[in-house]
């Protein structure tokens, strides 16, 4: 679904909403120009277009998300799949752990995961 697609900026953006939410719209400029190196004109003009596209909500000059931080990982990650990878899954697992060497604890639950898929 689009309406879980950010761009970079925008993921920046709505990342301190979620670590922070319920937020005052003050304190949200104020770790926009910190973090971002943004204007409050631009903090402000990024949440309007947010919360008209359903993503945030300000009401009463406190700001919450609409949408999980779950939701979009899962839109961004199901699109790289899909663009570079042909949708194939074994595809891209296999040129994520390429030359990466991973845990026994990480294997283990990679293979939590697939045995939940599966069934």
């Amino acid at each position: 679904m689009e309406k879980y697609k950010l761009f970079d900026a925008e993921y920046k953006f709505v990342s301190i909403v979620w670590d922070k939410e319920p937020i005052n719209s003050t304190e949200l400029v104020r770790l926009c120009a910190d973090r971002l190196g943004w204007k409050k004109s631009t903090t402000y003009t990024v949440l309007k277009k947010l919360c008209e596209r359903g993503i945030l909500q300000n009401k009463e000059a406190v700001v919450t998300a609409l949408i999980k931080r779950e939701e979009v990982q899962k839109y961004e990650s199901n699109a790289v799949v899909k663009k570079t990878f042909e949708g194939s899954l074994p595809k891209f697992l296999t040129a994520f752990l390429d030359d990466r060497k991973l845990s026994e604890q990480e294997a283990e639950e990679l293979k939590r995961i697939i045995e939940e898929a599966v069934k």
